[in-house]
């Protein structure tokens, strides 16, 4: 199998592209999977994070707010980081079977919920199962914050990081620690 170098380093331990996966994404999604796609629970895991991602694109894409004006500097960083899939984190569902998403889907969606508060940008966010419920995970989120932030509006961000991890993920949170660790200027 040749290899494009710059996609090189986002192999599955199956030995699947992430690429490929991405660009097979629509025909699965019509049915037409082989039986790799079907079996493999790491293209499994990987289709459910780029469906992820592209619900999130399509939603950023259809939101009509003005963008920062760091916007580009901000995406370049997302851009930089690591994208290989780390440890999955499992949800709860009420049908048979397991289902997990990758802990960068989810550090993607509390990062955007944390966003939302003014005055309050997301930097890192670290995601773990939790060592005291298998079900749960704890996180660390890592926040630069406005000059002028109001200390008060932390619990708005946990409030959203919160809802957000139950109601667009559907994971608990059993720990949630907010790091403020810069001060940006707007």
């Amino acid at each position: 199998m040749a290899m494009n170098h710059a996609t090189q380093d986002y192999l599955l331990p199956c030995g699947r592209d992430v690429e490929q996966i991405w660009d097979r994404l629509g025909e699965v999604d019509a049915g037409r999977a082989d039986a790799h796609e079907l079996d493999c629970p790491h293209c499994r895991a990987t289709r459910e994070s780029l469906r992820v991602l592209r619900g999130l694109t399509r939603e950023l894409a259809d939101d009509d707010a003005e963008p920062s004006a760091d916007l580009a500097s901000r995406i370049m960083s997302a851009v930089r980081a690591e994208v290989r899939r780390r440890d999955l984190v499992p949800l709860v569902t009420p049908e048979p079977g397991e289902v997990q998403v990758s802990d960068q889907a989810v550090a993607a969606v509390l990062r955007f919920a944390a966003d939302t508060v003014e005055g309050v940008r997301a930097r890192h966010c670290r995601v773990r199962r939790s060592t005291e419920d298998e079900l749960a995970v704890d996180v660390e989120l890592s926040l630069a914050i406005a000059p002028d932030f109001d200390g008060d509006s932390l619990d708005v961000v946990r409030e959203r990081v919160t809802a957000a991890a139950g109601a667009r993920i559907g994971i608990r949170l059993a720990r949630l620690d907010l790091v403020v660790e810069d001060i940006y200027d707007e």
